[in-house]
């Protein structure tokens, strides 16, 4: 009989994989806390939440629950002049959550459908206004809000977009205002709020995931939004990595001393990692734009499993574990020992940088050269991780930690033990990490 894996391959096309000559996938039967099991019976510690949607460990039985009970009520209901429920009450504990200009809640399918959704707000609200030549949009060099055709086209050009260049709208690049940078980058957005077409700033705030964990402070990104809203562009907070908690508050946009986001786009945590969905909020006064007895002034925008009550009741359940004081907790340990661990490694040989923000931590690794995504410095990291029971995703000389909450000490003792023998891996002189006893059932 073949195995899991080998079925797979015969019929499957994973993401960002090049088919030919990636090894075999790990068989994944199932996930318990922060591990994941494998067909076999080895156990993965789940250092990167599973691409960063899991906030409170798989199999959560808080959720599961939530959703069986859904699940037996309503599965779905179209949302064009329907509603119910679910899809309500996670909009309003939401919007009692967020920055207080948040007014109005578009439900979708993902983060790039999100930002999708965010985009076309801006160029319509614009358009509805009797402004149509305000269609260019802002946004960070290295940045990444997705892969559908505008999210493209407000993320970097690099390797993962080339073949689409042709077809993407053009935008204009800031350099990421990284510490030391800031007044650079506020003359170059300065020259760019001269123009009178710039409709919207999107930002990853604090964190650019893809780019390597690079961030940047609350205070540049305040001073950034302000100037914005100087000229009348409408900023939009791509929080669908940093919401729910990840840089410490419920949301990275709470950390801007004085101005707010117009619009958020938010998916990956906003389920717990149980369900696919995406969602965008805006500002009352983007919202009033589409407010008109002409029906062409509607947001034409909707997919068929928009606001899916089964995603919405995982929403609400997840979002009610983010807000207990244990969960609090938790994240403040987790920020505690990353701190610790940074303290540890910073400025040792091997070691470009050390970042680290809320829940995420980052180690830049110095190997000299090979510092691509397709350096064979990451594939060896990522075989590396693998052989000692570890998950992570390397961005080439980028290893990120992005744990789910309930990964406990000694669980994260295991993370920081392989990134202590990856930095062995560049010097070639430390020993490996004594793997414990429960990595087996």
């Amino acid at each position: 009989m073949p195995t899991l894996a080998e079925r797979d391959h015969a019929v499957l096309w994973h993401p960002y994989t090049q088919m030919q000559t990636a090894p075999l996938p790990v068989p994944i039967v199932r996930g318990e806390g922060s591990w994941l099991i494998a067909e076999n019976g080895t156990r993965y510690l789940d250092g990167i939440s599973s691409w960063w949607v899991n906030l409170h460990g798989h199999a959560h039985p808080h959720i599961a629950e939530r959703v069986s009970e859904q699940l037996r009520t309503l599965e779905h209901v179209l949302f064009a002049g329907f509603t119910h429920p679910t899809a309500v009450e996670l909009a309003e504990q939401l919007l009692a959550l967020l920055p207080t200009n948040q007014a109005r809640v578009f439900y979708s399918d993902n983060g790039s459908t999100a930002v999708e959704v965010a985009l076309k707000m801006v160029l319509q609200y614009f358009h509805n206004l009797g402004q149509p030549e305000r269609r260019t949009f802002l946004c960070f060099q290295n940045s990444y809000h997705g892969d559908t055709f505008g999210a493209m086209a407000v993320s970097s050009r690099g390797a993962f977009t080339q073949p689409f260049w042709p077809l993407l709208f053009d935008v204009e690049f800031l350099d990421v205002p990284v510490p030391g940078r800031e007044q650079e980058v506020l003359k170059q957005l300065d020259a760019l709020l001269a123009r009178p077409d710039v409709a919207g700033f999107i930002f990853e705030p604090l964190v650019l995931g893809t780019a390597g964990m690079v961030m940047y402070t609350p205070e540049v990104l305040d001073e950034l939004v302000r100037r914005c809203h100087q000229h009348g562009v409408l900023c939009i907070a791509d929080e669908v990595m940093t919401g729910f908690g990840r840089t410490g508050p419920l949301f990275a946009s709470e950390l801007l001393p004085r101005e707010q986001p117009d619009i958020m786009c938010f998916s990956k945590g906003l389920t717990g990692g149980t369900l696919a969905m995406g969602l965008t909020t805006c500002a009352a006064p983007i919202y009033a734009a589409f407010l008109s007895d002409d029906k062409m002034k509607a947001l034409f925008h909707g997919h068929s499993y928009t606001a899916n009550p089964v995603a919405c009741a995982a929403a609400l359940a997840s979002l009610e574990l983010t807000r207990t004081e244990a969960c609090t907790q938790q994240r403040q340990r987790l920020a505690a020992a990353h701190a610790a661990f940074r303290q540890e490694i910073e400025g040792l040989p091997g070691i470009r940088q050390v970042r680290h923000q809320g829940t995420i931590l980052a180690v830049e690794y110095d190997p000299g050269e090979g510092t691509s995504y397709f350096s064979r410095l990451r594939d060896a990291f990522y075989q590396l991780a693998i052989d000692n029971h570890v998950v992570l995703r390397p961005l080439g000389n980028v290893v990120y930690l992005l744990p789910p909450y309930c990964t406990t000490n000694e669980e994260l003792e295991l993370l920081y033990a392989v990134l202590r023998q990856m930095r062995a891996l560049v010097l070639d002189f430390l020993p490996a990490p004594t793997l414990p006893e429960y990595l087996h059932d």
